[in-house]
């Protein structure tokens, strides 16, 4: 049986011809952020990749097919749907079978890219190992993809909500390498600086493409974090950052929220007490991102 693919005619000539393509996630367009608002930010993530010299590839779920890219039609339809399912790796064959619309997350997106024949997926933040976790085992399935699927993310490090140092140790029992970008430090989303030194450091795109490539040879499995630190104009320094999001950490747990609730609920929050701050900068970071991204799926073409 072969997976249920549907590929938008500029993705499809793209890697039918060798071109870089860069796989993109749809849960910043359906839970992220409202109309018209997120699809003005998918276009603009998508104009940066081509502008990079790549084919942006968004990820979606419509009509029991794996969309890998979407048409402005489609992209308009997402971006105004109603009752999306966010999907990762326990959701995604259900919501096939079920002909329902779903939005992939990172795990998912690594999932449907690999079926496509991308190499790169670029992000805002990886999912992690949420504060408390030792009590309530909760830990993103996004670790687990990045030890399991042959992609290489392109993050902003991981939400600066999470554990960091819990998220790392992770990391590393699951074998991906996790690579800085341009700093010896891990970056923490919306801060440059997280105090904790990154595993691994690369300054340049054709570094990054040259391990990729390797770890395909030496039949290794999993994929590659590459860390990519928000822009220095854009960022909210860690000093700030941190006790707007100890404030928000307590009001979740004063109200008991918990599980799939938490991360939304936070990000709320910061988004409220920051004015609106957080989100501007949620957006620079995916841009850059997608830059990196283009400038990586390009060297590894190059170096095919």
């Amino acid at each position: 049986m072969t997976a249920p693919l549907t590929f938008s005619p500029e993705v499809r000539a793209a890697l039918d011809a060798g071109r870089p393509v860069v796989a993109l996630e749809s849960t910043i367009i359906t839970h992220g952020m409202p109309y018209p608002q997120n699809l003005e930010t998918a276009r603009a993530v998508e104009a940066e990749v081509r502008a990079a010299g790549a084919v942006p590839a968004t990820i979606a779920v419509m009509g029991g097919h794996i969309h890998i890219g979407l048409t402005e039609a489609e992209l308009e339809r997402l971006a105004q749907a109603q009752g999306v399912m966010k999907l990762s790796r326990a959701d995604l064959a259900v919501c096939l079978a079920a002909n329902a619309t779903g939005a992939t997350t990172v795990a998912a997106t690594m999932i449907c890219a690999a079926l496509a024949g991308i190499a790169v997926f670029a992000t805002g933040g990886i999912g992690g190992v949420h504060r408390g976790a030792e009590a309530s085992f909760d830990i993103s399935a996004d670790l687990a993809e990045l030890g399991l699927t042959p992609v290489t993310v392109v993050a902003a490090g991981a939400k600066a909500i999470l554990d960091l140092p819990k998220t790392l140790e992770v990391l590393e029992t699951n074998g991906v390498p996790v690579i800085a970008y341009g700093q010896d430090e891990f970056p923490a989303f919306w801060s440059r600086s997280s105090g904790l030194k990154a595993p691994l450091r690369a300054d340049t795109a054709a570094e990054i493409a040259a391990a990729h490539r390797m770890r395909a040879r030496l039949g290794l499995a999993g994929g590659q974090l590459v860390a990519n630190p928000i822009p220095p104009e854009a960022e909210i320094p860690r000093a700030e950052i941190t006790p707007v999001i100890e404030a928000a950490l307590a009001e979740a747990e004063a109200q008991g929220i918990a599980a799939k609730a938490v991360t939304p609920f936070l990000l709320q929050r910061i988004f409220e007490l920051t004015e609106g701050r957080s989100l501007a900068s949620n957006i620079a970071l995916v841009l850059n991102n997608a830059r990196l991204g283009a400038a990586i799926a390009a060297e590894i073409a190059a170096q095919r």
